[in-house]
């Protein structure tokens, strides 16, 4: 239980770098010059010279620390921490324990931020973990679609040990920057490929930085745990810079559910992207015969290398723009049309009609405009469609909490066509 403010003294945490007193504001000193008690690690506590004030050594066990520091009444405590102490800090722990109205948090500049100065990188959306708390495997698989990456590295997963992890997996399109010793005179910056930051030696203490390069495609996850459908979007090969566009797993789920497919279906998939939904319809169709249209031969690049990644053989790539690409097609018992652009209603419209009587079609968009001229083609073709709104939000763990990611907003249609 959290004491009151009342029954102890005031505690201020504050953050100090390696100059020691000398890096911090007037104030902050002389908060440590008059404190009473002065609790922190012994490598922080050295920075600050001998006072009057009773030391406290704080190890990996908190709780005597804890407890000393909710008796103490004889003037004001500081807790020194390195850097920011709201970052990775124990700031969340102690007040936790004492209550926040025991607490003044006075930051310094984290060894992150400095990192990312040195390297002249914003960090506004970068990825940022501490090895310390979570495995390599999962960091590892979460680097592999981030932009930007912070890592504080461990004596077990040093920067050349993340550097190997992450060239194991075919994760080899990031530049790298090891950033050690950060606000000391020994302060060093280094930048490489992963390969040669994967064979130097570094300090104990240090940030990774890791930048990816651009125009690189996301390189697909490793197959362990494949869906015959639903699989995640980290399995496929997508174009770079244009991330985002793949049709979204739970997306997926739900158009394959609508789209009804049987074992020999003939399937359509109309603006087909990096090819995600017509794999997976290719492997429930498995004896049918899936076409992917697609107009952009880069990606149409990436629908051939993602089939044969995922060992499709009655998927059929097909390059062309939409309706002329589909002329020579047999009419399907499915078809799903999905995509931006201003004649998506056009082509539902025209890809109804290939359709087969009592076929399914399935059109996903993310414009308000677009559903509404499809929904209007739907209504006159084959009377109302079912209409979804689809609003997905991932968690993902960032700084040891839980935030989600919300994907933009698409909406989904299906209907079956009417008999002749």
């Amino acid at each position: 239980m959290p004491q009151d403010s009342q029954t102890g003294g005031k505690i201020y945490i504050i953050g100090i770098g390696d100059d020691g007193l000398d890096g911090i504001t007037a104030a902050a000193r002389q908060l440590i010059t008059s404190a009473t008690l002065l609790v922190g690690d012994e490598p922080t506590l050295a920075r600050v010279p001998t006072s009057k004030a009773e030391r406290s050594s704080l190890g990996s066990n908190l709780e005597p620390v804890v407890k000393r520091l909710a008796v103490h009444t004889t003037g004001p405590a500081v807790v020194l921490m390195s850097g920011d102490p709201l970052f990775y800090g124990i700031s969340r722990f102690l007040s936790d324990k004492l209550g926040k109205d025991r607490f003044e948090v006075v930051p310094h500049v984290s060894s992150m931020q400095l990192a990312f100065a040195r390297v002249k990188e914003n960090w506004e959306e970068a990825y940022l973990t501490n090895l310390a708390n979570h495995t390599l495997e999962h960091v590892v698989e979460r680097i592999r679609s981030a932009e930007k990456v912070g890592l504080f590295t461990s004596d077990e997963h040093s920067p050349a040990a993340v550097a190997r992890a992450l060239l194991e997996r075919g994760i080899d399109y990031f530049t790298a920057y090891v950033c050690e010793n950060l606000g000391s005179p020994d302060e060093r910056v280094t930048q490489g490929e992963l390969k040669e930051i994967a064979d130097d030696d570094f300090g104990a203490l240090n940030v990774m930085i890791l930048v990816r390069k651009p125009n690189v495609p996301d390189r697909p996850a490793e197959s362990i745990g494949r869906r015959l459908f639903g699989n995640p979007d980290e399995m496929f090969l997508q174009a770079k810079p244009k991330k985002g566009l793949l049709t979204p797993a739970e997306v997926r789920t739900l158009a394959l559910s609508e789209m009804d497919l049987g074992p020999r279906s003939i399937v359509w998939d109309v603006g087909a992207g990096s090819g995600s939904m017509a794999i997976e319809a290719a492997q429930i169709a498995v004896d049918g015969t899936t076409y992917a249209i697609e107009m952009d031969p880069a990606d149409h690049g990436l629908i051939v290398s993602n089939a044969e990644r995922f060992g499709v053989k009655n998927l059929h790539p097909v390059l062309g723009a939409a309706p002329d690409a589909w002329a020579a097609l047999p009419d399907p018992d499915a078809i799903f049309v999905g995509g931006l652009g201003r004649e998506i209603g056009r082509l539902v419209e025209l890809a109804y009609e290939r359709l087969k009587p009592g076929g399914r079609l399935v059109a996903n968009t993310g414009s308000i405009e677009n559903l509404a001229d499809i929904q209007a083609t739907l209504q006159r073709k084959a009377g109302q469609p079912n209409v979804w709104m689809l609003n997905i939000a991932r968690g993902q763990h960032q700084l040891e909490r839980i935030r989600f990611d919300a994907l933009n907003p698409t909406f989904v249609l299906s209907v079956v066509k009417r008999p002749a």
